[in-house]
């Protein structure tokens, strides 16, 4: 008894050296001879083997199916940010409340989540994340994961959470053994640690090697822990492997460098990263902040840029939008793709399709832009097989059967059909969106059911559906609260400012910023609509083309008598915000805001350049005017400092605003 005490103690010091430390005390074939001691002694005197036994690790008993654990805490997912200005974003939403946080960034591992359980210092139960409340029994399984521990330094009741992965090298390994005996290959790391677990022979699990890191504790404070930064240092001193790439910072800037480092070193990693967490690290602050119903609002995931996959391009298909452009469409073999499943990719148009060599059966290579939309990158044309077929453009509309037109000098092909259904189904849908007139309860398939029983047809039709009521409550799902909440909405978005009614009309090419620079440089509607060519491309980013799109649109006999239309239903066409006032040091320049200020947000900096007629970029190129750094700037200061761009520096700011 006293030589498999010895021994177990020994062994699992070692695991802990090799494992979690990564500084082995010992060699392998050391390991190897004192492991085998113990199984002969264990066999030999079974009464004597222990809880924490290193041979537990190999695998024991197979199950039959998993048992369902209920989490006594919810384990909730995190929400996610993909860019700079959402991190902001993150940040002045707790200052709002009033805190002034410090941050502690940890490496988000890519991998399975998981809840461990110790009674008196052993490891009790293991469980999946399931559905955040109920999980699965993992027990048999992680027990043969090396460095999670089977018995904790101190005899305590406590439950830690943290992730489950497997390292690239395992990964290789595995898949190089797996092809020899002709079984299909893993895709990735998260996928074969997430299969692995999943096993209901836990000798399987033992063979896959597979790793963890801890970082979260659900009851910090019943351990006298305060902060975020002191739970990682518990957690490494009960014996847990902590992941080291973990760094408490002062403010929202230094989080911003934190991930620009993460993504510098994610290539040379052992295991696969797929962000950076984000978590306000004093506990009183994260308590008063709270929960929404799904994730924490004291914390969130920055995303990195998505990864790209393969997948079958099925067919292409045709759209009309509202200008009565058509667009090719990707149909895809379902795939999932930055974590949600892509069916359908824009093809933007015949060029597109032609540049990239695109045909019907290939396999294609797809990743979502701006981590938001799916794109087509381009065909794996060495996989081709010759059943793929060509693309060939389409010469009519796909809804009305009009022959279809090409303006000269554009790549783009347009249904010139006014009485098309799907270009006018796709105007009163933009019109009525959000970012437009923000008509709610006007949702796009409401908008295409009411075209199609006639009581839309065109945009003035809006503003004359409370003449309507009657028969919109005849329509199933359609009660009097719903109708009534749908009809204040329409009225009440015939105040909205000018801005939004020049970009909810859907001139061709007007966005909601090019909107907003018209508006503020014409100051009303009619200004706009007698605005010359010349008078237009004086704007900063008003080119040509737009210009045109402008001139030709107040130009056309039907769009200025929908616009007398509207005006008589009681649309205001007003500029409700601050007329640009110009100043030499602002006007028709670019400027990039970095670092933070003390007095001002950077919204509010936005918005005063925006009033003296200059703009802003989120990004700092050869394009950029000036720079504004506040405290903490960070990698953009020093792009402009490479780049030779003029810096002003807070006190510079405040001398020009004043």
């Amino acid at each position: 008894m006293e030589r498999i005490d010895e021994l177990t103690k020994l062994l699992n010091k070692a695991n802990y050296e090799y494992y979690v430390l990564d500084n082995p005390t010992i060699t392998d074939q050391e390991y190897d001879s004192l492991i085998r001691e113990l199984i002969i002694l264990e066999e030999k005197y079974p009464e004597y083997k222990r809880k924490d036994s290193p041979t537990q690790r190999v695998g024991g008993e197979v199950i039959d199916s998993f048992k369902k654990v209920v989490h006594t805490t919810r384990m909730l997912s995190l929400s996610n940010v993909f860019n700079e200005e959402e991190i902001i974003k993150f940040d002045e939403r707790i200052k709002k409340e009033g805190l002034i946080p410090k941050y502690v960034c940890e490496f988000k591992i890519d991998g399975l989540a998981v809840s461990l359980k110790y009674k008196n210092g052993m490891l009790e139960t293991a469980s999946t994340r399931g559905d955040g409340t109920v999980g699965e029994d993992i027990t048999h399984n992680v027990k043969t994961i090396k460095s999670i521990p089977l018995k904790l330094d101190k005899n305590i009741d406590i439950e830690v959470r943290g992730e489950i992965f497997m390292s690239k090298k395992t990964l290789k390994i595995l898949n190089e053994e797996r092809s020899k005996n002709n079984e299909p290959l893993f895709q990735n790391c998260r996928n074969a640690a997430a299969g692995s677990v999943r096993q209901l022979d836990p000798k399987i699990a033992a063979k896959r090697k597979l790793d963890s890191f801890i970082y979260h504790l659900p009851n910090p404070k019943d351990y006298g822990i305060k902060t975020q930064y002191e739970s990682l240092l518990f957690l490494k001193s009960l014996g847990f492997k902590v992941n080291e790439n973990f760094k408490l910072v002062s403010n929202i800037n230094e989080v911003i460098t934190f991930i620009e480092d993460a993504s510098n070193k994610r290539e040379e990693l052992l295991y696969d990263i797929d962000g950076v967490v984000i978590k306000v690290d004093n506990l009183d602050m994260q308590d008063a902040l709270g929960f929404t119903a799904k994730t924490p609002k004291w914390a969130t995931a920055y995303k990195f840029p998505a990864e790209k996959v393969i997948t079958k391009l099925q067919d292409i298909i045709f759209t009309v939008g509202r200008t009565g452009q058509i667009t090719p469409n990707a149909v895809l073999n379902p795939v999932l793709v930055a974590g949600s499943t892509v069916k359908r990719a824009t093809l933007h148009n015949k060029e597109y399709i032609i540049e990239k060599d695109l045909m019907i059966g290939d396999d294609v290579v797809v990743y979502k832009a701006g981590d938001v939309i799916p794109a087509v990158l381009g065909p794996l044309k060495e996989r081709r097989t010759g059943k793929e077929i060509p693309f060939k453009m389409i010469d009519v509309c796909p809804m009305c059967g009009q022959k279809l037109s090409k303006k000269e000098g554009n790549i783009d092909y347009f249904c010139l059909n006014k009485e098309c259904p799907k270009k006018n189904i796709e105007s009163l849908i933009h019109f009525a969106s959000k970012n437009a007139m923000n008509i709610e309860g006007l949702g796009e398939k409401i908008i295409e059911d009411f075209y199609n029983f006639n009581i839309i047809k065109e945009i003035p039709d809006i503003y004359k559906l409370k003449d309507k009521k009657d028969e919109l409550m005849l329509l199933e799902g359609f009660k009097e609260k719903k109708v009534n909440n749908i009809l204040n909405s329409i009225e009440k978005s015939k105040e909205n400012s000018l801005e939004r009614v020049i970009f909810a009309l859907g001139i061709e090419g007007i966005g909601e910023k090019n909107a907003k620079i018209l508006v503020k440089n014409f100051k009303n509607l009619e200004n706009i609509k007698n605005a010359k060519f010349e008078d237009l491309v004086k704007i900063r980013d008003i080119g040509d083309i737009l210009a045109n799109n402008i001139v030709n649109y107040f130009e056309k006999e039907e769009n200025i008598k929908e616009l007398e239309k509207l005006k008589e239903l009681g649309v205001m066409f007003e500029y409700k915000g601050k007329a640009i006032v110009e100043n030499e040091n602002f006007v028709n320049k670019k400027f990039v805001i970095t670092g933070s200020f003390e007095n001002l947000t950077r919204e509010e900096i936005k918005e005063k350049i925006e009033s003296f007629g200059g703009f802003t970029s989120d990004s700092v190129s050869k394009k950029t005017d000036i720079v504004i750094a506040g405290e903490n700037a960070g990698s953009k200061l020093q792009k402009a400092s490479e780049l030779g761009i003029i810096i002003w520096d807070k006190d510079k700011l405040n001398d020009m605003l004043k």
